[in-house]
């Protein structure tokens, strides 16, 4: 009996462990949670996804010689123009399966971190290729996907 649990040969054994441990770990990345005004009257600035055109905050990987909060900030700045201060500490995180090209989809766990959004640059790498969209919590909560990410900004 053969159970699609049990790998069938030595090269699908060596192939289901790499992809059981794979998973194990999710990939860490790194959110900007982009905000103005005041409590009460705040908003928050999504961004459309380069493959699908969803909403979504801005993100992506760590990077050598950053910390997480600085990395953060960035990547708010290579995709959104953002210009403003970034909290130390994460606001909370979020996990979803980012998908590359035709492979599967790898796990990622975000760290998200608040930005207090002083302007937007209208030159940065990413102008022409996404949308920037301020709403309140609550709109952005309806508009993006991942259910921890939709709890966080319901949290605002």
């Amino acid at each position: 009996m053969t159970s699609s649990l049990v790998p069938s040969s030595a090269g699908g054994l060596r192939g289901w462990l790499a992809r059981f441990f794979s998973r194990a770990q999710p990939a860490l990345q790194v959110g900007a949670l982009c905000l103005r005004g005041r409590p009460g009257r705040r908003e928050v600035l999504l961004v459309s996804s380069l493959g699908t055109g969803r909403w979504i905050i801005p993100k992506g990987w760590p990077m050598r010689g950053r910390t997480l909060a600085e990395a953060a900030l960035r990547e708010a700045w290579e995709e959104a123009g953002v210009q403003g201060e970034v909290g130390a500490l994460p606001f909370g995180a979020f996990g979803y399966a980012k998908q590359r090209d035709s492979a599967a989809p790898t796990p990622c766990q975000v760290q998200v971190f608040i930005v207090r959004v002083r302007g937007l640059d209208e030159d940065y790498p990413e102008a022409g290729r996404r949308v920037r969209r301020w709403v309140r919590p609550l709109e952005a909560a309806a508009m993006v996907d991942e259910p921890e990410l939709k709890a966080l900004l319901r949290g605002l």
